[in-house]
């Protein structure tokens, strides 16, 4: 262990237990290196089972040796499949303690953003790193709404996709193609950036619901520019004037889904913008692994899992236990990171059943809570923010193909404040691979003499 590291460990033991949150651990006080982090971690981990043990240099700092070599070589961490437990960056976005149940924003907890603030407000933060004042945010609110704009060219593009294409697959394509008319495409500054992260935050929602609309056979409704983020959403969507009540569900849906530290789609956009390539290609890379139904599809597999349910006039629990039982996945149940409740899955579940109430639709709501009951009691698995966001979209009429893209509506937050803060302190990502093939050396045979 480093004399930083060996430091930081002495400065909690001498603080002991009681100087520390009985429910979470919070993040140390400015930069640390990635074995810092992980020792940080497992000082955490030790207060919270009552050890005052000392802590073992982490496996990251042990050294490996090539298979077959006999001779010691350079130090490389031995991650687990998929990088688990591995931290790959410093960033000072987005917190979270799997344990506890805590996810923060720029060190605000997300249940106070949910409840107090919006989606433009949430934005800033992310981007900024402190909230707005007044006059800070109704100038974000005028720079973001002024950036809802297409060119007629990608309007167009967006007319002429086949109708097999699935809107992810249309987003996708759109958003690289955005890059064509942006002005600051060629300049990577990070005014440049900022300037392009409006942009696209507008034009991603609005892509989502010109190409719904075209593909329904429906005009396209002009953005308003005098109405919330959220509430220009619904109105290009339906056409439609959307409730208080539909705009507010809305907004907190894109509070709680806006970043998530590095899941897979951020990494991918990091990755791609530490090539120094351009925002747009980061974007759209970011929107490529969101696609997939281990990342952003979960809430879709839900629903269709809850009309399954329906269609086969079969109890919820009955029908999960089959499932379950076929050794199947219930989708919307665990999380990689979370080992209690996701803290954003409080907020939809309140959201799905007051909903349903308000607009006689109970059931969707009734289904899921007893299918979550069941999982969490048969297998300690809780819901995340996939389940009940389902429920959620459904009741507000939003068709199911349409929940990943809202996703991505949301998580572009995210995407471009990690985007800008990679650039701002930019160095290559690289890391490396731990070497599990035939032992070096091996040789090379002439053909004829291989078995």
């Amino acid at each position: 262990m480093s004399r930083k590291s060996e430091g930081l460990a002495a400065r909690f033991w001498e603080s002991g237990p009681s100087a520390m949150d009985d429910r979470i651990c919070p993040p140390a006080a400015g930069a640390v290196t990635t074995i810092e982090s992980l020792v940080y971690k497992e000082i955490c981990h030790s207060f919270r089972a009552g050890r005052q043990t000392r802590v073992r240099p982490h496996a990251a700092l042990r050294k490996k040796s090539p298979p077959g070599s006999g001779k010691g070589s350079m130090s490389t961490a031995v991650a687990g499949k998929g990088l688990e437990g591995i931290v790959a960056a410093n960033s000072g976005i987005c917190w979270i303690d799997g344990e506890a149940g805590v996810l923060a924003y720029r060190g605000i907890d997300i249940h106070e953003l949910a409840v107090n603030s919006t989606f433009e407000e949430t934005t800033y933060l992310l981007w900024n790193g402190i909230l707005p004042n007044q006059f800070e945010l109704r100038q974000f609110q005028s720079q973001l709404a002024l950036s809802r704009e297409l060119d007629q060219r990608i309007v167009d593009m967006l007319r002429g996709f086949p109708k097999s294409a699935t809107p992810m697959e249309v987003l996708r394509t759109a958003v690289s193609a955005l890059s064509f008319y942006d002005a600051d495409e060629a300049d990577n500054s990070h005014d440049a950036n900022v300037r392009k992260s409006y942009r696209l935050t507008s034009q991603i929602s609005m892509i989502v619901a010109i190409y719904d609309r075209i593909r329904k056979g429906l005009e396209i409704v002009a953005p308003d520019r005098s109405l919330t983020h959220a509430a220009n959403f619904l109105w290009m969507l339906n056409g439609a004037m959307p409730s208080d009540t539909a705009i507010r569900t809305m907004d907190i849906a894109l509070i709680l889904h806006a970043d998530h530290e590095l899941n897979a789609s951020t990494f991918a956009a990091r990755v791609i913008a530490a090539t120094l390539s351009d925002v747009h290609s980061a974007i759209t890379g970011a929107i490529g692994a969101l696609k997939g139904p281990l990342h952003g599809g979960a809430n879709e597999a839900v629903m269709r899992l809850l009309y399954a349910i329906e269609k086969a006039g079969a109890d919820p629990v009955e029908y999960v236990k089959i499932m379950l039982a076929a050794r199947q996945k219930v989708p919307g149940c665990g999380h990689r990171v979370y080992k209690t409740e996701d803290p954003r899955a409080t907020h939809l579940r309140r959201m799905s059943e007051q909903l349903g109430k308000d607009a006689g639709q109970s059931k969707w709501f009734e289904m899921s809570r007893a299918i979550e009951l069941y999982v969490k009691t048969a297998k300690g698995l809780n819901a995340n923010v996939d389940f009940y966001s389902a429920s959620t979209y459904k009741i507000l009429g939003i068709d199911i193909d349409l929940y990943t893209p809202i996703f991505a509506m949301s998580r572009i937050a995210g995407w471009t404040a990690h985007v800008i803060e990679q650039l701002d302190d930019n160095r290559l990502i690289r890391p490396r691979a731990e070497y599990i093939g035939p032992p070096y050396p091996s040789r090379w045979i002439p053909v004829k003499e291989r078995p």
